[in-house]
């Protein structure tokens, strides 16, 4: 009975020790979903990393958006201007700790720079700013 007690502590420990080993969401991780989701227009992919609010800059639209309405504007913006590639030109850590990218997307009507802000709020990491600006 001792042994077995003995075996299911190191057991249990084993596997305490094996969950914190496995990798968490990092940044780039997020960076690169963030990239694939745009990349394929799919709004609800994006908007799985929206903040509760979000900063949202589309063509003829900008302010500060629920979660849910944010993701129904980029929806619509997506249907309009129908991705065929986005590549990133820069990215960087802000001051704060917060990360950013810059990049080109590139659509059925025309080129986007595309910016995106990633900050940590309640240990998550959320976009809380998304801009799609006409690039001329």
């Amino acid at each position: 009975m001792k042994k077995i007690a003995i075996i299911l502590c190191f057991v249990i420990a084993s596997g305490f020790t094996f969950i914190s080993l496995l990798p968490e969401n990092s940044l780039e991780d997020i960076t690169k979903n963030v990239t694939n989701a745009i990349r394929k227009g799919s709004a609800s992919e994006l908007a799985v990393y929206f903040n509760s609010s979000i900063d949202l800059t589309v063509p003829d639209k900008e302010g500060s958006f629920s979660k849910a309405q944010a993701e129904q504007i980029v929806k619509d913006f997506f249907t309009k201007n129908t991705p065929k590639s986005f590549e990133i030109k820069h990215q960087g850590k802000s001051a704060d700790g917060s990360n950013y990218a810059i990049g080109t997307l590139v659509t059925n009507t025309g080129n986007f720079r595309t910016y995106f802000l990633i900050k940590s709020i309640a240990n998550k990491s959320c976009i809380q700013q998304l801009q799609f600006d006409n690039d001329k």
